[in-house]
């Protein structure tokens, strides 16, 4: 396989002597009617299929922000390995120029200044121009599939309060063929059929099953038929979602299986989708590729996945005849594939496209007499400055965001919640567009530990509920906001919008505080990547930790000590808030409302004081771990 970087470093460099990349691309931007090259997105196909491919979008429609982690260890068999590399280490291994457009898509590194240069990422517009473009050099649509990899209907406040509808349509406008799912299992059963009927693309998901009960009830079969058959693709198989699709571009047939997050029923509240199962399913998935190779005719197979990247390594080495797997849920933006040698003697070139619509992924077959003889990758960075954006999909967009927020909205489980009454009448423009202060500092969240976003998060639930600790989430969704820049209501959505977003405050003693402490850790260093969750520990406020991920399960969280210096007593109980529950309703306000009402009450004042980094023993050499800012030992 060729991994084309030299090809893709010249792309960049001619792009930037054409203006699309200036030394102030946000300057020229600014110059009416300037024009800005799209040069790299019309890249020559090599081969004569091209697959496209975009995850982890989370919804946002218009272009951000997003810093990229200086904090993704590798553990055990994965120690300095892809994904979990990190700032300079990772320029070094992929041999990225530091100072380019590029080092600044895939890294941290000057992440203030670099945004400042270079502008904005993503949004769905300027996607759509760049998709548009890479199927022209393609030699047209025909040529083409595009991939969603999940999380495609969450993580905005738009995205909420219509249950994932905006989504779906602004996926219709920019082609989406086929799509799997993660968060879009977090609305409600009824409504992941009502998005999936709206959707002009295919649903898939080879591992999702329903349960054996749910054929013992009438209900389920009446939400089946309100639906058209949809959620029962197969009773004999308790398939509740198709398996695979054959799709022909350019004359060749290419098979694409779904994966779906195999521990969305352990992660998510399972209240909203009590009728189905999850898991890993291995065994099937190699029946559903022999039965693919056995009777489709097909000269590549490739699997769209929610596994996330470790996962999906460990996979392709499990299982014969998959030919590529384009990943999510980890949000790893690499620009190489990792190629792994399958069981039957084949390579399977695994990828991850990164998140919130910053990346598209390119992988150009090259078939010939109905057999695959290589492939061509390469990862995009959407840069919003070097894209007009598509008028269709503007349209949409702005549309969208002129919407008045009414009754039919539903923003919590808890009814009292349901809907915002002081947000009643208003535009979504108009609600999303509010000050609430100045950031002092890039606000941020990916990293294995503590985000400066997620301080203001915990920090706004102690004064809440007024608690000795916080918790909040160690989830991996989540635009950046650059110092000095306005903190709007829509920024504090990106961080906090889900569907099951109440608070909630009550005791625990300091043993159970390191149980929980020592089982997320666990989710997250486990060496083997099926016990893994994918997500990032757990951030807490009013709390100092030491913490050991290469020690074992029970051994990795030690000195736990109060925001005063006060160790932590295994007998004492301590107040606690937090939000997220899984397992019940918590019966506070939404965590938006919260943080957003600690802005407001804090505006003009400094936002952060301290930052609970966890002193980290046992990593300093760590290639996925640079400038980091707690102890280090």
């Amino acid at each position: 396989m060729s991994l084309n970087r030299r090809e893709f470093l010249h792309v960049m460099s001619m792009a930037a002597a054409a203006g699309m990349l200036p030394g102030a691309a946000k300057a020229m931007s600014g110059k009416p009617g300037s024009e800005l090259s799209d040069e790299m997105y019309k890249l020559p196909m090599k081969g004569n299929v091209r697959l496209l491919h975009m995850t982890d979008s989370h919804a946002q429609l218009k272009p951000v922000y997003f810093r990229e982690p200086n904090v993704n260890l590798g553990i055990g068999p994965a120690f300095g390995k892809l994904p979990h590399v990190v700032g300079e280490n990772l320029l070094e291994k992929l041999d990225i120029k530091p100072g380019t457009p590029e080092a600044h898509a895939f890294t941290y590194l000057n992440f203030q200044e670099a945004a400042e240069q270079y502008g904005k990422v993503g949004g769905f517009a300027h996607m759509k121009t760049a998709v548009d473009r890479l199927r022209e050099a393609a030699g047209g649509k025909q040529n083409t599939v595009l991939m969603d990899g999940g999380d495609l209907w969450h993580g905005s406040a738009t995205a909420l309060w219509t249950r994932g509808k905006c989504m779906v349509d602004a996926s219709n406008i920019l082609g989406v063929d086929a799509m799997v799912g993660h968060w879009e299992f977090t609305y409600k059963q009824d409504e992941v059929l009502t998005n999936q009927a709206r959707f002009n693309g295919e649903f898939l998901a080879q591992n999702v099953r329903i349960k054996d009960d749910a054929l013992f009830s009438d209900s389920y079969y009446e939400m089946v038929d309100r639906h058209d058959g949809l959620g029962m693709y197969s009773e004999d198989e308790l398939r509740a979602f198709k398996p695979y699709t054959v799709k022909e571009i350019n004359g060749e047939r290419v098979a694409i299986v779904g994966q779906a997050f195999p521990r969305t029923a352990n992660a998510n509240p399972q209240e909203n989708f009590p009728d189905w199962s999850f898991g890993l399913r291995v065994e099937e998935l190699k029946d559903t590729v022999k039965n693919i190779q056995d009777t489709e005719n097909v000269a590549a197979i490739v699997m769209l996945s929610h596994n996330g990247m470790d996962v999906d390594i460990k996979m392709a080495g499990q299982v014969p005849g998959i030919d590529a797997i384009f990943g999510g849920h980890t949000h790893d933006g690499i620009p190489a594939t990792i190629d792994v040698k399958r069981p039957d003697g084949g390579v399977c070139h695994v990828t991850n496209a990164g998140s919130n619509a910053k990346f598209i992924g390119v992988m150009d077959l090259d078939i010939q007499n109905g057999k695959l003889q290589g492939v061509n990758y390469n990862l995009l960075p959407i840069f919003s400055n070097a894209l007009p954006a598509d008028p269709e999909m503007q349209t949409y967009i702005d549309e969208l965001y002129n919407s008045v927020y009414d009754n039919t909205v539903v923003e919590s489980r808890n009814p009292e919640f349901a809907v915002n009454k002081d947000r009643l009448g208003k535009t979504y423009q108009e609600i999303l567009e509010e000050d609430l202060g100045k950031a002092d500092e890039v606000l941020y969240r990916r990293g294995n530990f503590m985000g400066t976003w997620d301080q203001i998060i915990v920090n706004a639930l102690r004064e809440e509920y007024d608690t000795d600790i916080a918790l909040s989430a160690g989830v991996r969704w989540g635009t950046s906001i650059l110092e000095g820049e306005t903190i709007t209501m829509e920024r504090v959505m990106d961080e906090t919008s889900m569907t099951y977003g109440e608070t909630y405050a009550n005791e625990m003693t300091g043993a159970q505080i390191k149980d929980m402490m020592e089982g997320i850790c666990e989710n997250i260093f486990q060496k083997d990547p099926y016990l893994q969750s994918g997500g990032d520990m757990v951030r807490i406020g009013g709390l100092d930790y030491t913490c050991a991920p290469n020690a074992e399960f029970g051994n990795r969280i030690s000195d736990i000590r109060l925001d005063d210096g006060t160790p932590v007593d295994p007998e004492t109980s301590y107040t606690v808030s937090g939000w997220a529950q899984v397992d019940t309703t918590g019966p506070g306000r939404p965590i938006w409302d919260v943080v957003a009402d600690y802005l407001r009450r804090h505006k003009g004042e400094k936002k952060i004081t301290k930052v609970n980094h966890p002193k980290l023993v046992g990593v300093k050499d760590n290639p996925g771990l640079a400038d980091y800012d707690g102890e280090l030992a």
